[in-house]
């Protein structure tokens, strides 16, 4: 049945690869929306590109991280011997003293693999830096498309072993935060303003990092009677309810875990001190 994009039969086939084949429908527009498509990729990259210049200047600052009972999220834990000593803090100094860049630039591989690899976050950098596709309905710019099948874009599967170590960076961010209800002479039983900051964050963490494809796999994944297995079926139902809210939870996180690492460098550097509620 004719449905009237079809390319004429005495025309050659559309050339030029991408979603403009022969194969695909013969509409010479690249696409056919009058909205503002563009906005949205636009201000996830907007979004993503001011988090990569921030954490890079503070990954790279190696100062004001550590004011107590507060450390910032990007050096914990702090695993080189050039990091300042926090009491009963995160000092790992398993990289000896050879390690002479910002100890930072350690541990935030993994934090940043983690997100790097998300399926939110490779559909928010894939339509926001590539374009592909910007949005429903849009053309796809690429002359050809391979997917995650062919490297770079293959080390994406490494993405459950880096949910891992995600895990275990936010149980030290948990350790962390018991540790914020410490005064500045590490006297049990106080809280400030940086504590509260400091909860929120670890509870975003812990939200977005439980609702992670991979967590939700890995709990009730591979399971083929429910019934047999009421626990784990009861969280693959928790898992499930916080992927739904995985978007809104990846930017809540982000933005609270630089909120974190900027309240932390206001105190360490002077510029602000923290209020205290008891």
């Amino acid at each position: 049945m004719a449905t009237g994009t079809e390319p004429p039969a005495t025309e050659p086939a559309q050339r030029g690869g991408g979603v403009r084949a022969g194969t695909r429908a013969a509409i010479d527009a690249p696409h056919l929306r009058t909205d503002r498509w563009w906005l949205a990729p636009a201000c996830t990259a907007a979004g993503l590109l001011a988090f990569i210049v921030y954490s890079t200047w503070r990954a790279f600052a190696n100062a004001d991280y550590y004011a107590a009972p507060y450390v910032s999220p990007f050096y914990s834990p702090c695993l080189a011997e050039n990091c300042e000593t926090m009491r009963g803090g995160p000092n790992w100094e398993i990289f000896g003293g050879w390690w002479g860049i910002s100890p930072a630039i350690i541990i935030l591989i993994f934090p940043l693999g983690f997100r790097l690899t998300c399926y939110y976050y490779r559909k928010a950098y894939y339509r926001g830096f590539w374009a592909s596709p910007p949005a429903c309905a849009v053309a796809e710019p690429h002359k050809k498309y391979t997917g995650e099948t062919r490297f770079p874009l293959i080390l994406q599967n490494i993405h459950r072993y880096f949910f891992y170590a995600a895990l275990l960076v936010a149980g030290i961010l948990t350790y962390d935060t018991v540790l914020a209800f410490r005064d500045e002479h590490y006297a049990w039983g106080h809280m400030g303003l940086g504590t509260l900051v400091f909860l929120v964050n670890i509870v975003l963490i812990w939200a977005y990092t439980i609702s992670c494809h991979s967590c939700r796999h890995i709990v009730g994944g591979k399971l083929k009677h429910f019934s047999k297995h009421p626990v784990r079926y009861r969280m693959w139902q928790w898992a499930g309810k916080l992927n739904a809210r995985h978007m809104q939870l990846a930017w809540a996180s982000l933005v609270s875990v630089a909120l974190a690492d900027f309240y932390v460098y206001l105190i360490a550097s002077g510029a602000f001190d923290d209020p205290r509620f008891f």
